[in-house]
């Protein structure tokens, strides 16, 4: 049996999918009954929350694996999660870390994460660190200012980045999670296609077959509004003004074979996925067809 946390979201579904689809038993752990219904009827689920021991202990008891997402940028999640594994004798963890772990100098998100990977590794549970670039799922976040006036801000001007589709993520945290040779190892995941946001915009556009305006932002307040329209921590807020500014600066996009490597297969192009989910964009925009 394989526990897979964040299993509702964007790279936790496609995890709980992908091991299901190997006919590895799965334990999907969700915060909210009601979300059940959003993963395959295979999964045992089991409702918890991430940062509460006993709930962990209950989710691990008779799992060998676990998938481990933990959102935020605290440690209580990744701490309950480590304490139960050891007492379960989970013998084998992948942790969905990021790529900002390997930025020199390191910005604060890979800060975070790094302080996460040291608990783990001395914790001594076997693990596998994942370390994507951003996901080709947070262009959706984009939807709001594409319903309400048909444009994107774009933070980064020159900057260039590989989104990576979750599932391929998911498809790599599969291979770890099920074969051998993959315990302290760590690996940066990234899409094969470096495009700025104008470039994701016009893919985006070509697919929906709808105009789309491309804005600069006026200050760090409208990019961390544009991406965090309820608000965000300050902390975090913070932190996503400096990654913004290490993308901008970033004219080439980093790339990385691990996928390829890891999978037999090369990950997905922007353009494919931005093509299979053209619907959900028009949907969200509105005004018809």
């Amino acid at each position: 049996m394989i526990l897979v946390t964040g299993s509702t979201g964007h790279v936790g579904r496609e995890v709980v999918r992908q091991l299901l689809q190997r006919g590895e038993k799965v334990r999907a752990l969700i915060h909210d009954r009601a979300k059940a219904g959003q993963l395959p009827a295979e999964a045992e689920i089991i409702v918890g929350e991430l940062e509460n021991p006993r709930s962990m202990r209950d989710a691990c008891e008779g799992c060998s694996a676990m998938f481990l997402l933990a959102p935020g940028i605290d440690i209580a999640g990744v701490e309950a999660a480590l304490g139960a594994a050891r007492q379960t004798g989970i013998d084998r963890l992948v942790y969905l870390s990021s790529y900002a772990v390997g930025i020199v100098p390191m910005p604060a998100m890979g800060q975070w994460h790094q302080r996460r990977e040291a608990l783990i590794r001395a914790a001594s549970v076997p693990a596998t660190f994942l370390r994507p670039c951003g996901f080709m799922t947070n262009t959706l976040d984009w939807l709001p200012t594409l319903r309400k006036g048909g444009y994107v801000l774009d933070p980064v001007g020159p900057g260039r980045a590989a989104l990576i589709d979750p599932a391929d993520i998911a498809a790599v945290a599969t291979v770890a999670l099920t074969e051998d040779g993959h315990q302290g190892e760590a690996y940066t995941l990234t899409g094969s296609q470096s495009l700025t946001v104008a470039e994701q915009v016009a893919v985006i556009a070509s697919a929906t077959g709808r105009k789309i305006v491309v804005r600069d932002v006026a200050s760090p307040e409208e990019a961390v509004k544009f991406r965090y329209p309820n608000g965000a921590p300050p902390a975090l807020a913070a932190a996503l003004v400096e990654g913004l500014k290490l993308m901008r600066a970033d004219t080439e996009g980093l790339r990385t074979d691990a996928v390829l490597k890891l999978t037999g297969r090369p990950p997905r192009l922007f353009t494919d996925w931005c093509a299979a989910n053209a619907e959900i964009f028009r949907r969200g925009m509105g005004g018809g067809n």
